[in-house]
């Protein structure tokens, strides 16, 4: 025992860099013993985000970046009317991302170890070859026309003629199909036409998604604007859906969503992540999969932001598996000189602008 060290025990966090680069930012967290981590910001006004990571980064300089479940603890119920929502929680899933960084490299080794190891040795991943998703092409009215639920189901024929009989098909609902849309539209379909159906109401309205349960052959999956154990819970507990989709990015970063995997898995409901972040915040969602036992499929796309930003350490084959990301940390070799660059380029943030055919807004 007199020969143990323990590398962690004298770590401390110095600084909190934010580079905001439109719909996405990047963190970075300095220790003084040079060891860094950085974590991905996603679908928020960075401007507004990347200065709140600046202000709660006062409750973590001087700390020890290894408690990263104290921390999680210490930002999010650092005010009670503030707490929870898209803003503060996309904000720490990014830091959270990064602390997880700093203890992968601190102890020379991929995320995923410190997660328990891998459950897998490989990650299906979509859209891959053998594995697409699909969508109704815009908003919908509340209810709908032949042609226009004709177009959706054809929509469905279409992505599987692409993948084979083997292959999986997703279909995207986004909230844009009103459910009586939905109900019109799964008329037409059978059970093993789709993997998952994905978002067929606008979350918030139990009764609703057990009304969908009712009249929908298909599997049912949603999650991805489900934030935090907490909301996720209840969708849980209603049993009104067959997949979940949280967002490393979204709902907390790794410390959080690994907990909402094992909710999941308790209720026999395995998770299908989604992800629109760059390579640094997918790679952190591949470590997420890599260590959780009732994993389905993975949502990422080639989102680079800019050339030679993030390097990744993962490739993916024919088939749609990607294999388990390499090296210390989160495995990405993060460009910070080209960071500042894209940074610096005036990207910006543009709020959505989703309408009907009338003119009125859209829910998305």
């Amino acid at each position: 025992m007199a020969d143990y060290e323990d590398k962690g025990s004298q770590i401390r966090v110095t600084d909190l860099k934010a580079y905001p680069m439109g719909e996405k930012a990047y963190i970075k967290i300095e220790t003084n013993m040079d060891v860094t981590g950085w974590g991905e910001i996603n679908n928020m006004e960075t401007n507004v985000t990347c200065e709140l990571a600046r202000s709660l980064s006062t409750m973590i300089i001087g700390e020890n970046p290894t408690r990263i479940e104290h921390h999680w603890q210490r930002l999010y119920r650092a005010h009670r009317n503030i707490r929870g929502g898209g803003l503060i929680v996309h904000t720490i899933s990014a830091i959270d991302m990064a602390l997880w960084d700093i203890a992968g490299k601190l102890w020379g080794v991929p995320v995923y170890r410190l997660l328990g190891g891998p459950c897998r040795d490989k990650i299906w991943k979509y859209p891959s070859p053998k594995a697409i998703k699909t969508g109704p092409s815009g908003s919908r009215t509340h209810a709908g026309t032949p042609e226009e639920i004709a177009n959706m189901v054809q929509r469905v024929h279409e992505a599987r003629e692409k993948v084979g009989k083997d292959g999986a098909v997703m279909f995207d609902a986004h909230s844009r199909m009103p459910p009586p849309v939905v109900k019109q539209f799964a008329g037409y379909l059978k059970p093993d036409d789709l993997l998952f159906l994905e978002e067929a109401w606008v979350p918030g309205n139990i009764e609703v998604m057990r009304r969908v349960r009712e009249s929908v052959p298909v599997p049912l999956a949603t999650g991805e604007r489900d934030r935090t154990i907490w909301e996720v819970r209840e969708i849980l507990e209603a049993q009104v859906i067959d997949i979940l989709q949280p967002d490393v990015g979204h709902g907390g970063g790794i410390t959080q969503v690994k907990k909402v995997a094992a909710l999941a898995e308790a209720h026999h409901v395995p998770i299908a992540p989604h992800c629109t972040m760059s390579y640094l915040g997918l790679t952190a969602s591949f470590h997420l999969s890599a260590s959780v036992p009732f994993f389905l499929i993975h949502e990422g796309y080639e989102n680079v932001l800019s050339a030679g930003v993030a390097q990744k350490t993962w490739e993916m084959d024919d088939e749609g598996y990607v294999s388990l990301p390499e090296g210390p940390g989160l495995g990405v070799e993060v460009d910070e000189e080209k960071v500042i660059e894209v940074s610096n380029s005036g990207r910006k943030f543009n709020w959505p602008n989703a309408r009907l055919f009338d003119g009125s807004v859209a829910d998305y």
